[in-house]
């Protein structure tokens, strides 16, 4: 037998004795009268004659960090996970039943505590014990001596344990909750109504992305888990919801990467009679109130990088960006040209390294330049705007160039944060789009977007000009925790079956 299975079947024998006790081994409640936390706030900082004087009673509860034992005097330190207290334990001064249950805890116990406040002979700040009170058994060993949870993957699988011995992830977490908070209150302050979107889709639309796919029994059709609420967003605004914000849970059947999860959060809003720069300014303003509501300024670090929110935020074409990469990297000039045709941009890629599908045109090669070569660079906020038509199916043309759409990607830290452009409301052009991305999905893109003819006909009714964005909110988390992983700012993200 290993020493684990040694210590879990002497645990599962102390909570068999607790029983003989007549302990409630499973107690369906418990009162306190302060947390942990509250209890150090308010009173951590009296001293011993203030404490004596004021003979402050409490009731708590916490986990069990440590259990110590010097002759008579026995000592618990517990914690609620913000915060942690010694208790000071006497056989003379708790019940007997209480005491014979004291010597059948374990490290990781949960357990509740009456008594009052003093400060030991080392002055440190403990509860006299008066009452102690089981309250659940950890039966599997924690990790030795709390030093944390180093191993990333069981980090991930067990969420629980994570958070129970490593103090910095729910630290993240919690930031997590009041980013998600701030981007919630932002939006309802300038207007914006949230509202809720279809999460099983018959048509899988609003990105460029493959997705999940699943089976309705009762109505006997396939259905999509949604990719984006773009679609279902737009109708909104064409019914005369003119600000409209959902924040979601969207689901891409992709690769996983530090950057990428198959389920992922998002905020998605649109606002009728504005255009994409309309949005780069709101969004400057939302980056640096996010950041200071939940981080307390608008100065980051993130990774070895030091990151200003401050507007104005920089400004990038996409072709002039892939251009003086791809210039910069071949050593000679390459001519604008080169990136509006399939046949130059593909043999431009080709010098490069760069793998194409083929059928690529010369929109979708740009971009795969772009990213290639140009994404991990844009560390400080840069807004990289007007991208081409073939690979932005839903944004307006530009009305001097046919080829590009009024769209822009906001990165920070090299990630891509945010994605916006003035929506396409012109429904005859609409229809060419998705018919174009129908002949992309018959050379074998996926990845394509699906003809959706309800979509064509709302917008038959009339969208005014209109703008939208989606924001990335795991990424957001993982910039303002200075986290290197989105698996690190996801409570539960997706991982391979063990065997």
């Amino acid at each position: 037998m290993s020493s684990q299975e040694e210590q879990i079947a002497q645990r599962r024998a102390n909570l068999g004795e607790l029983a003989k006790l007549g302990v409630e081994i499973y107690p369906r409640r418990f009162d306190r009268r302060h947390t942990i936390v509250d209890l150090v706030g308010r009173y951590g900082e009296r001293t011993r004659n203030e404490l004596e004087g004021e003979r402050i009673e409490t009731t708590t509860s916490g986990r069990i960090l440590s259990i110590r034992s010097f002759g008579k005097a026995n000592f618990l330190v517990l914690s609620d996970g913000l915060a942690k207290v010694q208790v000071y334990v006497r056989q003379d001064s708790l019940p007997p039943r209480d005491f014979q249950a004291f010597k059948l805890l374990d490290f990781g116990d949960w357990v509740g505590v009456e008594g009052h406040l003093f400060r030991t002979k080392t002055n440190e700040f403990t509860i006299f014990a008066a009452r102690l009170i089981f309250l659940a058994k950890c039966l599997v060993p924690l990790p030795e001596k709390w030093h944390g949870l180093t191993d990333i993957e069981t980090r991930y699988r067990q969420r629980y344990l994570d958070l129970v011995v490593n103090p910095d992830s729910r630290r993240v977490f919690e930031t997590r909750g009041r980013i998600v908070a701030a981007l919630r209150a932002f939006m309802t302050a300038r207007g914006f109504l949230e509202v809720e979107t279809p999460m099983m889709q018959p048509i899988a639309g609003g990105a460029l992305a493959r997705p999940f796919k699943t089976h309705h029994n009762a109505l006997d059709m396939d259905l999509y888990l949604r990719i984006a609420p773009e679609l279902y967003l737009k109708r909104l605004t064409v019914g005369g919801l003119e600000k409209v914000f959902e924040i979601n849970r969207s689901f891409r059947n992709e690769g996983i990467s530090t950057q990428h999860n198959p389920e992922f959060t998002m905020m998605e809003f649109y606002e009728a009679y504005a255009d994409y720069r309309t949005l780069m300014a709101m969004t400057e303003d939302m980056m640096a109130t996010i950041a200071r509501q939940a981080v307390g300024g608008d100065q980051i670090s993130f990774g070895e990088h030091r990151i200003s929110f401050g507007a104005p935020f920089a400004r990038l074409s996409l072709r002039d960006a892939a251009r003086e990469a791809a210039s910069r990297r071949l050593g000679r000039e390459v001519p604008h040209a080169d990136l509006r045709r399939s046949d130059t941009a593909a043999a431009l890629a080709h010098q490069l390294g760069l793998e194409v599908r083929s059928g690529s045109g010369a929109g979708t090669i740009t971009g795969e330049i772009f990213e290639s070569l140009c994404e991990d660079r844009l560390i400080q906020p840069t807004f990289v705007y007007d991208f081409p038509t073939e690979v932005s199916p839903l944004a307006k043309q530009k009305s001097d160039d046919p080829d590009t759409v009024e769209r822009f990607e906001l990165y920070i830290g090299g990630l891509e944060v945010a994605n916006a452009f003035s929506e396409l409301n012109d429904p005859e052009e609409q229809r060419r789009r998705f018919e174009a991305q129908l002949v992309s999905r018959a050379r074998g893109n996926l990845e394509a977007h699906e003809m959706d003819e309800d979509y064509i006909r709302a917008l038959e009714y009339g969208l005014p000009p209109t703008a939208g964005e989606g924001v990335g909110i795991d990424r957001l988390v993982m910039l303002l925790t200075d986290s290197p992983s989105i698996r690190d700012v996801i409570l539960f993200p997706l991982m391979r079956k063990r065997e």
